[in-house]
């Protein structure tokens, strides 16, 4: 059972292997369970309901600090940048000093999500005190909130961006993962004790993934819209592969899923930055790559 974060478009290459048949090629049924919020998924999976959780690895590092015996380590990477979008209620012309003194919603501040955003601000040479930054919105309700009259502004993941724009409710105007910093974004966890008991079958869950991380960078959108339409079943073809182009477009997915220390390190120091740890974390300690 994989317990993932949000069904999205950003995690293309875990559906395409999914669909393609990699996982059954090594011997492994996947059951999805969907659980909002990357809290959430570790609690899942520290309370056994399911064995593999799909979500930023700033939650593991949590737990990891709070100093759980049987804490979380991160076997495999998906993702290395943001895959939200900037979605803008008025104007498809968009600076990032547009968003000077208006509202975003962005969700829970200490998530991926949120600490991505607040990295692409400062790397746009922008003031987060100058932005009217909303994080009081659960990270499912954000869609909903800008829908109900909420912010200026919306960061959200595909396919909810492309609904809102579709339907004439806001404008995609940029990338967040543009403009923010390589790091692993999106990642595969398990308790430490069950990675130690079932490496063989961890090994071989990561090349299944890096099976559809490979055939999702050398395919185009149409033929993988048509690959994972079955998990997105009330989107079109045509719609699905403008998404699954907009991601290649932002370069979203790692090469393969091997997360590479100074890699990791990027996403330690900037938990640092935004006060949410006060320690460092050791790469070994966290990172248990079961992809060689």
């Amino acid at each position: 059972m994989v317990a993932e974060v949000t069904h999205s478009i950003f995690y293309t290459p875990f559906y395409v292997a999914i669909e393609k048949g990699y996982f059954k090629e090594e011997g492994i049924n996947i059951d999805l369970m969907l659980v909002s919020g990357s809290d959430n998924v570790a609690a899942s999976v520290l309370s056994n309901d399911t064995e593999i959780g799909l979500a930023g690895p700033e939650s593991a590092t949590y737990v990891y600090l709070g100093k759980e015996k049987d804490y979380l380590q991160v076997f495999a990477g998906l993702t290395k940048r943001d895959g939200q979008f900037i979605i803008s209620r008025n104007s498809k012309d968009f600076k990032w000093t547009d968003l000077i003194g208006k509202e975003i919603l962005i969700g829970r501040s200490t998530g991926m999500p949120g600490l991505s955003f607040l990295r692409a601000l400062r790397n746009e040479g922008i003031n987060k005190e100058d932005v009217n930054i909303n994080e009081a919105i659960e990270f499912a309700e954000l869609s909903g909130a800008f829908l109900a009259g909420e912010g200026d502004y919306v960061n959200l993941f595909e396919p909810l961006a492309s609904k809102l724009e579709q339907n004439k409710n806001g404008y995609v105007v940029t990338s967040v993962g543009a403009s923010s910093d390589d790091f692993p974004y999106t990642a595969f966890y398990a308790r430490k004790s069950y990675i130690e008991n079932n490496k063989e079958l961890l090994k071989k869950f990561s090349n299944a993934i890096d099976k559809g991380i490979k055939y999702t960078l050398d395919n185009d959108g149409d033929t993988i819209a048509k690959d994972i339409q079955k998990q997105f079943s009330d989107t079109s073809i045509e719609d699905l592969s403008i998404m699954i182009n907009r991601y290649k477009e932002a370069d979203v997915w790692l090469d393969n899923p091997f997360i590479e220390e100074e890699f990791f390190n990027t996403l330690i120091n900037l938990l640092e930055e935004n006060g949410l740890i006060k320690e460092k974390v050791n790469y070994n300690d966290l990172v248990n790559n079961m992809y060689e």
